[in-house]
């Protein structure tokens, strides 16, 4: 089952700014030169194109200074130059970060009514995350089953991969390589005797996943819960997050449990399809055991 305890460690403060001095009232200052370019680029988006002379008056800044930002920006193609015109526009790199956003944005959207449908079939709550670049799982959304005794994932909910049905689903999809740089990070912690804390334990388990198309967490993070998850590809064919269900191992039976994975690997292409995705283009597997 993926990570949902009270006292899950939250990750420190300095991963993602630093912590505030002793006395401090309030966050450090921006950086104007940062604020001016997002700036710029704002003023962009609500045009189809701007003169230098015209975004210098619009920022209140000297050309000079608003050709040096423009210019940066351009090196790193988030605003582009017409020769012929001598005008100024957003570039393709702002359109690809926006994508991002979107892509995530449409991924929970496109997922809901697949989560729900997967819920009221299998009677468990579904659950869609993705790994982060640190190597957790990150829950997204998910649909709750109507049993008492359920699975709850908090949006923002963070889990280790290594003990994730999720996780290992995502994990499969990667190189040996890959998976070893994150394993470098996070380590393989023991959560109950049945948590995979030996690296050729894992890529074991890795390279069942890859071919029979789902994964399983077997009480991996707690004792008494389990988890089977399929992962979600993106147009490219690369994984992008995971879809599972989770609860009690008591209705997660043996005998059941190749039945179920079918279902939520079966889930999982159709919210693969949802967002214009591609399985079958996914990269080669590299995972094997040393």
């Amino acid at each position: 089952m993926e990570d949902s305890s009270p006292d899950t460690p939250r990750p420190k403060r300095g991963r993602g700014r630093p912590r505030l001095q002793p006395g401090q009232l309030q966050e450090p200052a921006t950086v104007q030169a940062l604020e001016r370019g997002l700036t710029l680029m704002q003023l962009l988006s609500k045009c189809s194109s701007a003169s230098l002379s015209d975004l210098s008056l619009q920022m209140g800044l000297p050309t000079s200074t608003a050709y040096r930002l423009l210019c940066t920006l351009q090196k790193h193609e988030f605003v582009a130059f017409d020769e012929i015109s001598q005008e100024w526009t957003i570039g393709i790199e702002a359109f690809t970060v926006g994508a991002s956003f979107y892509n995530r944005a449409n991924l929970v959207e496109a997922s809901r009514s697949v989560l729900r449908e997967l819920m009221n079939e299998t009677g468990e709550t579904a659950n869609l995350a993705v790994l982060t670049e640190s190597g957790h799982v990150t829950f997204l959304t998910q649909i709750e089953s109507t049993h008492p005794i359920r699975a709850f994932h908090l949006p923002g909910t963070r889990s280790h991969a290594h003990s994730s049905g999720i996780g290992k689903a995502l994990l499969a999809e990667m190189t040996q390589q890959q998976v070893e740089k994150i394993l470098q990070s996070t380590g393989l912690q023991e959560f109950t005797p049945k948590t995979l804390t030996q690296p050729k334990a894992l890529f074991a388990d890795l390279q069942t996943i890859i071919k029979r198309g789902w994964s399983f967490d077997d009480e991996e993070r707690y004792l008494g819960m389990r988890c089977i998850a399929a992962a979600i590809h993106n147009s490219r064919g690369d994984a992008v997050a995971g879809v599972s269900i989770s609860g009690p191992t008591a209705r997660f039976a043996d005998e059941g449990l190749a039945i179920l994975g079918a279902r939520v690997r079966q889930a999982a292409q159709e919210i693969t399809r949802a967002i214009g995705g591609d399985a079958s283009s996914s990269s080669e597997r590299h995972i094997s055991i040393n």
